[in-house]
């Protein structure tokens, strides 16, 4: 009977199982490897440790999550792209928790493979040209301010509105969209109002 062959996917997919039943600690290489049913030394052909692998998870988990912000600023809408991390959190609330791993800046340390750090540099390049784009489109110019304000509205609002709710693994609720909204409202307001001082 011949062996199964695994892809780099499966061991990815077993990961994001395992932590979605017993948390990100509970993927450890034995426990993806039994999963799949594949010797652990399937596991070290392919990844040269569990970070490694789980830093793979996380800028596959990041990369999907941005796709709706990045459509939703092609389309002009800002709003949008500010509510699509609640929303996204709702449907994917596994993944969502997965990101709670690491911060991008993790990666920029020694010990990660290029590719990996490779990877995560050009996701945040494409990042940051996502608030240069938005800036650009709310504000009228992407300045130093504009950018810093488009940061905050695009990521570390909605981050920060849902990262409570990741922890207790539950479902933002749906007044974090309607905070959202409000904070998003009042800082374009205001950034808009001080221009024509």
């Amino acid at each position: 009977m011949a062996r199964p062959k695994f892809a780099d996917r499966d061991f990815l997919d077993a990961a994001l199982a395992i932590a979605a039943e017993r948390g990100p600690l509970a993927a450890t290489v034995g426990a993806i490897a039994e999963r799949l049913g594949a010797p652990v030394g399937s596991f070290y052909h392919r990844f040269p440790s569990r970070d490694v692998l789980l830093g793979e998870l996380w800028l596959r988990t990041v990369l999907d999550f941005q796709q709706g912000i990045t459509a939703a600023l092609d389309a002009g809408d800002g709003l949008r792209a500010a509510l699509h991390t609640p929303q996204w959190v709702r449907t994917h609330l596994d993944e969502a928790r997965l990101l709670l791993l690491y911060n991008r800046d993790d990666f920029l340390q020694g010990g990660w493979p290029e590719a990996l750090r490779d990877g995560v540099a050009a996701q945040t390049r494409h990042m940051e040209s996502g608030f240069s784009r938005f800036a650009q489109l709310v504000f009228g110019r992407a300045g130093r301010d504009e950018i810093r304000r488009a940061q905050f509205l695009l990521a570390e609002l909605p981050v920060g509105a849902v990262r409570q709710h990741l922890q207790r693994r539950e479902m933002p609720p749906p007044i974090v969209d309607e905070l959202i909204r409000i904070t998003y409202d009042a800082v374009i307001a205001d950034y808009r109002a001080r221009q024509k001082r």
